[in-house]
């Protein structure tokens, strides 16, 4: 007996065609065409989610080189003051401190800098 797959096809199109939903052209309206771009698009989701990690660490290491700079600190030896002086804060506290609690971050360069002059 043919088991007939209709249904089963039917809804699996409607949710591979829901998720092209907006694309261009035959983007959006072709079968052959959907799959292809739905799953490219879902190639560059699951890339792009780790690429994020490294692009928001690039960030709040470029706020952070900015804000020690200010502060006569360059931010190979800010890191390493921190080490020194066994503040355990990661760079995005940091950033987030040095943009919205600027008294705060400054009291930590102090500290940093303390650090240093005592190890040199």
């Amino acid at each position: 007996m043919r088991i007939k797959s209709g249904s089963i096809r039917h809804r699996k199109k409607k949710r591979i065609f829901k998720e092209a939903e907006g694309r261009v052209g035959g983007r959006g309206r072709l079968w052959r065409t959907v799959i292809e771009h739905v799953v490219k698009g879902r190639v560059y989701a699951y890339n792009d989610r780790r690429l994020k990690k490294r692009d928001l660490r690039a960030l709040w290491i470029t706020r952070l080189n900015a804000a020690v700079t200010m502060r006569g600190v360059s931010y190979s030896r800010f890191i390493h003051g921190l080490k020194l002086a066994n503040i355990e804060l990661n760079r995005r506290t940091l950033s987030e401190l040095a943009i919205r609690e600027p008294q705060i971050f400054d009291e930590i360069v102090a500290v940093v800098k303390g650090a240093l002059a005592a190890a040199a």
